[in-house]
């Protein structure tokens, strides 16, 4: 089934309507030609410490070495990498994937009941996991099949003595590191010291090769790995290059990277697209310490700076922000969640920067629609499909819509990924037989290819960028004895796009809102957890029983 691409009349400065898939096999051999030809331009930082190309070329080449030498771990095995943004990270990624394995990305701040699930589901057999959370990570390794286990200190790669008074403060001072027993554990940068002087046995890494296990509620709302092929993020970041065309300056560009590297958009985005390009990752640990942040920012001339529409918003309430220099800003791209028309005019105002609006899928590696680098006004809408890439509007039947009618979003291109890991039925589900992905986002297109959502198809929350799913909360609460019923639905809030409120029919009369929120704080992440705990007497359902989430959602909004 084909579809029409009005859209291709609106590229603009050069924008190709393909890319050369076959230019580069897989990530390695895009690391592998940006540390030959940036070898001594800075790669990375994070606290003050950078790390060139040639610094990250030696310590990845070092830990995938001991990851096939010493541990002697086979390709396709699985590794989970643990930590918020740290010089570390990079070094982990690029290490797993020259060994031919797959990495699989974990939210640091998951619950015990959380990682269990993703190490087991993803058949993981090693975890590389900063000390802050090693005591979550040391409450389920006995109930999963991870053989080896590396830990490191947030600031075992900066220099001396910087190292020592990180480390020292976090453990001592702030007592930020709970006590944790991993017998057997290594310390990662240990870890990558022994793989020196050692040669990587030759590893035939093809573009079917998994390389990513990102998991994402995904779009039937059910939590699982998306296969994410080397393939796929060569295509994204072949796509993203193009798009981006003659506005990156080669080896010069500077990028913020205040999302986690853990979420697909900042792997994706900045950590490849701008390895690519020879840029400097500037790695930001803690981005909700806005003052903090504000002030890191102040000591950089950056080119580029990824986010979500909260945390644009935060930057612009927060004092010191407006006396930057934005001279060199050339590249503000936001995405993971809708930016507001508020944000992006008040963006531009403060920074002269246009804030350009970017829409993915962790199913899409991620990107599948941008608006062209050359917007300089917030439109609303979600841009164009990327080089290669088509998009249409489907209806529940399948049939494709004619421009202005509404219906569901579709994207079908080289990013696409293979599948849900070990879940055949639910990549059925999402993508058809015609090789359509199904993003359960309603859309609209105008007559000239411009893509609009206008709503989610399915009872998805979306907090901070983050997906959260009403079963998984609902499950959950419903674990408590107190609790005959629930329902979670996303409810507008300023700070975080929309926040979880749940609605409960108590069977324990004396059952209080702080005990849900403990019990919740115990079993869910951070951003999963409820804001808002309502009690009724009965919750709104249809004839046959279903309990109408929607009807609940449309009486928050109309509050």
């Amino acid at each position: 089934m084909s579809v029409a691409r009005p859209w291709l009349a609106q590229y603009s400065k050069g924008v190709p309507a393909e890319i050369d898939l076959d230019q580069y096999r897989n990530i390695v051999s895009v690391l592998e030609d940006s540390c030959e030809s940036y070898r001594q331009r800075p790669a990375f930082e994070n606290m003050g410490k950078q790390i060139s190309y040639d610094d990250l070329d030696r310590l990845s080449y070092q830990f995938a070495c001991h990851l096939l030498l010493s541990l002697k771990l086979k390709k396709g095995d699985r590794v989970a990498i643990m930590m918020p943004n740290l010089l570390q990270y990079p070094v982990a990624i690029f290490g797993v994937l020259r060994a031919g394995l797959t990495v699989v990305n974990t939210n640091p701040l998951y619950t015990a009941r959380e990682l269990k699930h993703q190490l087991n589901d993803s058949g993981a057999v090693a975890i590389i996991a900063v000390e802050n959370f090693a005591n979550v990570v040391a409450e389920v390794i006995a109930e999963t099949d991870v053989k080896h286990v590396f830990t490191t200190a947030v600031g075992d790669m900066l220099s001396f003595p910087k190292r020592q008074i990180v480390n020292f403060v976090l453990k001592y001072v702030k007592k930020a590191i709970p006590d944790f027993n991993l017998p057997g554990a290594v310390n990662f940068t240990e870890a990558v010291a022994q793989g020196a002087g050692k040669k990587l046995p030759p590893v035939d890494i093809a573009p079917a090769d998994i390389a990513f296990l990102q998991y994402t509620g995904g779009t039937t709302g059910v939590s699982k790995g998306a296969m994410l092929t080397h393939g796929n993020l060569v295509a994204n970041m072949q796509q993203s290059a193009a798009w981006l065309g003659t506005n990156v300056k080669l080896g010069e560009e500077e990028i913020i990277t205040a999302l986690p590297l853990y979420h697909i958009f900042a792997l994706t985005a900045n950590c490849l697209v701008f390895m690519k390009f020879g840029g400097l990752n500037h790695l930001i640990t803690n981005p909700r310490d806005m003052p903090g942040f504000v002030k890191i920012l102040s000591g950089i001339r950056f080119t580029a700076i990824t986010g979500v529409n909260t945390l644009f918003n935060g930057l612009l309430n927060t004092p010191g922000f407006e006396k930057l220099d934005f001279s060199r800003l050339g590249l503000s791209l936001g995405g993971g969640a809708a930016v507001q028309r508020a944000v992006a005019e008040r963006w531009k105002k403060v920074t002269g920067c246009t804030l350009v609006e970017a829409y993915g899928l962790t199913e899409t590696s991620p990107a599948a629609c941008m608006n062209l680098m050359d917007s300089t006004e917030h439109t609303g809408a979600i841009g164009l499909p990327v080089p290669s890439t088509e998009a249409c509007v489907k209806d529940d039947e399948g049939k494709m819509m004619p421009p202005g009618e509404v219906g569901e979003l579709c994207i079908r291109g080289p990013q696409v990924m293979a599948g849900y890991w070990q879940r055949p039925e639910d990549t059925a589900k999402s993508i058809d037989a015609d090789g359509w992905l199904h993003t359960g986002d309603v859309a609209r297109m105008d007559e000239k290819g411009f893509f609009y959502v206008v709503d989610r198809k399915k009872d998805m929350i979306l907090v901070s960028g983050f997906n959260v799913y009403p079963n998984e909360i609902e499950d959950v609460i419903a674990l408590m004895p107190g609790v005959l019923e629930v329902a979670a639905v996303g409810v507008p809030d300023e700070k975080s796009g929309e926040a979880v409120k749940i609605v409960i029919v108590r069977k324990d009369p004396g059952l209080t809102a702080e005990q849900v929120k403990a019990h919740a704080r115990e079993h869910l992440t951070g951003y999963k957890q409820p804001r808002i705990v309502e009690f009724r007497t009965e919750l709104p359902k249809s004839n046959v029983g279903k309990i109408l989430r929607r009807e609940l959602r449309d009486e928050a909004a109309r509050a």
